[in-house]
C-alpha cells in the first residue's frame, strides 16, 4: 500500500492547524516547533462542571395531552410555552484540553558552530501509524521529534532525537493548563519526583488540576509524564486521568500515584511502544483504501499545494484524513463535534455530541468503511446513557422505551435543552437514527451475537416507546404524530413543534419494522404475539408521506405546513439516507419527489455538515452531479485546515469534525450502494473521480468489495466481491442487473463495459467465481 499521510513545510501557528493523533481516549495536537515544541493533550472524559451533570429532563408528561390539543388546534406557540418547566436553555459540560506540554530546548551550552538556525524543515502525519513526525536540520546536524498515542498502552508517546554526538542541550517541560478561555477559580498544582534507571535518567513530573466548585462539586484531573533521558534521545510518556464525578479532590493524589505506577511499568524503548501500537492501528486504518488517478508526486506534496488544486489528489487525501480522524477519535466514545481535539476552553457548542445530524454524519463511514472500532464506541455510548434516555421517555412523554437527547456532553444523557426557538426535547427520532448504524453493522458483518444481544433488544424497547407514544389519530384513522419536530427547522410562518414531521414518520416505521424482525427469534428479549400484532397495526396506520405543491417530498406530512427550503438540515430525506426506504429502483415516484426536495434545498448558513448531508442523499438518489457540487464546495470554500480537519463554516471558521469524518462514507456511497439482497456499483461516481480503485468496503448486503476498479476513459469496470456465507445477491452496474450465487469465502469476479450516465454496453465477461 502506498504511503498515506500529510506533510507540511512549516510549524502550526495556531492549534487548529496542529497535526493530530489519538487513540479514542487520549488525543494530541502537535504544533511542530523545532526547539520550543507545544503539544496539547486532550482526553475524551475531560468536561468542565457547570451544574448540569445531575439534571434530568423536566417532568412534563402530565401536560402532554394538552400540548397535543394546542398543536392540533393551531396554537403551537402556546404548546411551546406549555411544554416547558420554565428553565433556561442549558448546555452540558464543555469539553476542554488537559494542558499544553511546552518543551523548551536550550542549546546555549552546546558548542555553537558558525551557523545555526533550522533548515530542511518538514512535519508529517503518517495515517497508517498515527505518528506525527517533525524533522529539521541545523549546523549541529539532524533533529527529529515523533509523537503518537498508543492504542496498546493508552499513553501519549513523544521522542526527541538529537544530532549524533551533540550532547549538552537542556530540556525543560512546562504544563500550561491556563489556555485561552480557562475558567476563573481553577486550581493548578505542579507535582513531581525523580528516579533512576540503568544507564538512563528518569524523572516523573505532573500536574494536578481542580475545577472551580460548582454545586458543591470540585472534581478535577491529573496529568503525569515519565521523562527518560539518554545521550541522544529524550522519551516522554504522558497520561491523563479524571477524578470520578462523585469523588473529592483528595482522590487526585491517588490518581497521580496510579498514573505514576502505570507509566513506570511501561518499557522505555520507543520502538517497542510503537510496534505494539501499530499492530492495532495499522490493520484498522488499512482495511479500506481508495486510490484515484493521481500523480504519485501529489501523494507526498505539502497540504498547502493540494488545497490549491482541489482535484482528485485532494479528494483521495481527504478520504484518508477523514478515515484517520474517525478512527483516532473513536474508542471510549465516538467522535465529538471536535473529534478528540481542542486547543482552548472555548469549544463551540460545548464540544459535545449533537445527535440530530452531526454525530450521525460522522458515522457515515463506520460500517461501509469497515471500522468496527467506531461502531463499538457508539454502542458503548448508547448503552452508557440508556438510563437517562429511559428517563427522558418517562418524564417527557409518559412512555416506556427511551428517547435520546439532541445534544449531550457524553456524561449526562438527559434532555435538558429547552428553548422556545429550538424545543429540542420534543424530538423523538434521534434514537432510531443512531441505532441504524448498529443494525447496519450487524447486517454487514454477519455478527449475529452482536445483533441479537446488543442491537435487537434496543429496537424492541424503542418500538415500545412508539407503542405508547402513538395514540392520536385523524378522522380517517391514521396516526397523528404530535408533538413532532424536524431538526432544526419549522414550517414557514409556524413554530418548530408541529405535526407529522417526515423524519418522525420514517423513524417510527423503521423502529417498528426492525422490532418485528427482531421478534422473529433474533433478539434475546422475548416478545409476545399480541405485542407484535400491535406493532403491525401501528405500522399500517402510520401516515403516508406527502408531496407538496412543488412536487417535492414535504418536510411535514400535514397539509397546513409549508416547507422552508433554505435550511442546512435535510431531515425529511431520512427515508433516503440513512434508510433505504425510498430508493430509485424500488419507489421511483417518491425518489423523484425526494430529488425535487433536494434540488430546492438551500444551504442557509453554509454549514459543512449541510453539504455532506445533501451529498449523501444525492448519492442514494443517483445524482453524481450534485455529489460533485458538494465536494467542490467543500474543497473550494476553504473548509480545510492544514491538518485536513474541517471547519463548520467556510473560511476555516470553527474547528469541527463533521465533514472530515463523514467524507469517507460519502465517497464509498458514491462507489457502492447496497441494501439486504442487493449491491449496486458506481451508483453516483462524480466527474471529479474519473478513475480509481476501492478496496475492502463492507455492505449491508453482507458482501465485501474486495476490489473495485473503474476508468471512464476506457469505460471498463472490474470488481471482486466476496461473501462470508453462501447467499444469493443481485449485483447491478450501469443498469445491468444479475443474480449472483455467492459461495462462502469464494471471490466472485465481474467486468462491465459501461457508457457514463447511459448504462451498460455489455458485460465482459459474464462474471465468474475464482
Amino acid at each position: 500500500m502506498t504511503w498515506s499521510g500529510i506533510c507540511g513545510n512549516n510549524p502550526a501557528t495556531r492549534w487548529q492547524d496542529a497535526y493530530l493523533t489519538g487513540n479514542g481516549r487520549h488525543g494530541a495536537l502537535v504544533f511542530g516547533e523545532p526547539y520550543n515544541e507545544t503539544v496539547i493533550i486532550t482526553h475524551h472524559n475531560l468536561t468542565l462542571p457547570n451544574g448540569t451533570r445531575r439534571l434530568s429532563a423536566p417532568d412534563l408528561a402530565d401536560r402532554l395531552e394538552h400540548v397535543r390539543d394546542h398543536v392540533l388546534a393551531g396554537r403551537s406557540e402556546q404548546a411551546v410555552e406549555l411544554f416547558s418547566d420554565g428553565r433556561p436553555t442549558q448546555w452540558g459540560q464543555s469539553f476542554h484540553p488537559a494542558f499544553a506540554l511546552r518543551m523548551r530546548l536550550d542549546t546555549t551550552e552546546m558548542v555553537r558552530p558558525s551557523s545555526a538556525g533550522p533548515t530542511d524543515y518538514r512535519r508529517t502525519t503518517d495515517f497508517g501509524t498515527g505518528v506525527v513526525n517533525v524533522q529539521w536540520a541545523d549546523a549541529w546536524g539532524a533533529w527529529q521529534r515523533d509523537c503518537f498515542v498508543s492504542r496498546a498502552d493508552d499513553v501519549v508517546v513523544q521522542r526527541l532525537r538529537a544530532p549524533t554526538g551533540r550532547a549538552g542541550a537542556k530540556l525543560s517541560i512546562e504544563y500550561d493548563v491556563l489556555l485561552p478561555g480557562s475558567p476563573a477559580g481553577i486550581g493548578v498544582r505542579a507535582l513531581g519526583g525523580a528516579g533512576s534507571g540503568t544507564g538512563v535518567r528518569t524523572e516523573i513530573t505532573g500536574v494536578q488540576v481542580t475545577y472551580p466548585a460548582v454545586d458543591g462539586e470540585c472534581p478535577g484531573y491529573v496529568g503525569v509524564s515519565r521523562l527518560v533521558v539518554t545521550e541522544r534521545q529524550v522519551l516522554l510518556l504522558t497520561r491523563v486521568a479524571r477524578c470520578g464525578a462523585d469523588d473529592g479532590a483528595r482522590d487526585l493524589g491517588r490518581l497521580y500515584l496510579d498514573c505514576d505506577k502505570g507509566l513506570s511499568e511501561l518499557p522505555d524503548d520507543f520502538a517497542v511502544l510503537l510496534d505494539r501500537h501499530v499492530a492495532l492501528h495499522r490493520p484498522a486504518f488499512e482495511r479500506v483504501s481508495l486510490q484515484l488517478d493521481v500523480d504519485p508526486a501529489d501523494r507526498v506534496a505539502p497540504v498547502a499545494e493540494l488545497l490549491v488544486q482541489s482535484g482528485p489528489a485532494l479528494i483521495e487525501k481527504l478520504f484518508e484524513a477523514g478515515r484517520y480522524h474517525l478512527l483516532s477519535a473513536s474508542g471510549v466514545r465516538p467522535p465529538r463535534l471536535v473529534g478528540l481535539w481542542q486547543g482552548d476552553w472555548n469549544a463551540a457548542w460545548a464540544g459535545g455530541f449533537t445527535l440530530n445530524a452531526n454525530l450521525n454524519l460522522q458515522l457515515a463511514g463506520a460500517v461501509n468503511g469497515d471500522l468496527p472500532e467506531v461502531v463499538f464506541a457508539l454502542d458503548r455510548f448508547i448503552h452508557d446513557q440508556l438510563d437517562d434516555w429511559r428517563a427522558n421517555a418517562r418524564l417527557l412523554f409518559g412512555t416506556r422505551g427511551f428517547v435520546s437527547p439532541t445534544h449531550t456532553d457524553g456524561e449526562n444523557g438527559a434532555s435538558i435543552q429547552l428553548s422556545r426557538q429550538w424545543p429540542l426535547h420534543a424530538w423523538t427520532a434521534g434514537a432510531d437514527w443512531l441505532l441504524v448504524t448498529l443494525l447496519d453493522y450487524a447486517r454487514a458483518s454477519g455478527d449475529q451475537v452482536f445483533g441479537r444481544e446488543r442491537v435487537m433488544p434496543l429496537l424492541v424497547e424503542l418500538a415500545r416507546f412508539y407503542q405508547d407514544f402513538l395514540t392520536r389519530r385523524d378522522a380517517a384513522g391514521k396516526l397523528v404524530i404530535v408533538p413532532s419536530y424536524s431538526p432544526e427547522n419549522a414550517p414557514l410562518g409556524g413554530f418548530p413543534i408541529s405535526i407529522n414531521a417526515t423524519m418522525d414518520i420514517a423513524a417510527a416505521r423503521h423502529a417498528l419494522s426492525a422490532a418485528i424482525e427482531a421478534s422473529a427469534g433474533q433478539s434475546k428479549v422475548p416478545v409476545g404475539e399480541t405485542e407484535v400484532s400491535r406493532w403491525q397495526a401501528l405500522l399500517a396506520a402510520l401516515p403516508p408521506y406527502r408531496i407538496n405543491v412543488d412536487g417535492a417530498l414535504a418536510e411535514w406530512a400535514w397539509p397546513e405546513a409549508t416547507d422552508d427550503y433554505d435550511h442546512r438540515h435535510v431531515s425529511h430525506l431520512y427515508p433516503v439516507w440513512p434508510l433505504h426506504e425510498i430508493s430509485v429502483h424500488a419507489r421511483p415516484e417518491l425518489a423523484a419527489a425526494a430529488l425535487r426536495a433536494l434540488r430546492l434545498r438551500g444551504h442557509e448558513n453554509d454549514s459543512a455538515h449541510g453539504y455532506l448531508h445533501q451529498a449523501l442523499v444525492a448519492a442514494r438518489l443517483r445524482e453524481p452531479g450534485l455529489v460533485d457540487d458538494m465536494l467542490t464546495a467543500l474543497m473550494r470554500r476553504d473548509f480545510c485546515f492544514e491538518n485536513l480537519m474541517t471547519s463548520h463554516y467556510p473560511g476555516r471558521d470553527v474547528f469541527n469534525s463533521d465533514a472530515s469524518c463523514a467524507l469517507p462514507g460519502l465517497l464509498i456511497e458514491a462507489l457502492v450502494d447496497a441494501e439486504p439482497g442487493r449491491v449496486e456499483l458506481l451508483p453516483a461516481v462524480p466527474d471529479s473521480m474519473p478513475a480509481g480503485q476501492l478496496r475492502g468496503a463492507r455492505t449491508v448486503a453482507g458482501i465485501t468489495v474486495t476490489d473495485l476498479r473503474w476508468d471512464t476513459s476506457t469505460r471498463l469496470v472490474e470488481v471482486v466481491l466476496q461473501s462470508d456465507v453462501t447467499r444469493s445477491v443481485v449485483v447491478v452496474c450501469a443498469g445491468d442487473s444479475r443474480t449472483v450465487e455467492f459461495v462462502a469465502g469464494t471471490p466472485w469476479k465481474g467486468s462491465w463495459c459501461v457508457h457514463p450516465r447511459h448504462g451498460s454496453e455489455g458485460v465482459i465477461p459474464d462474471g465468474d467465481a475464482g
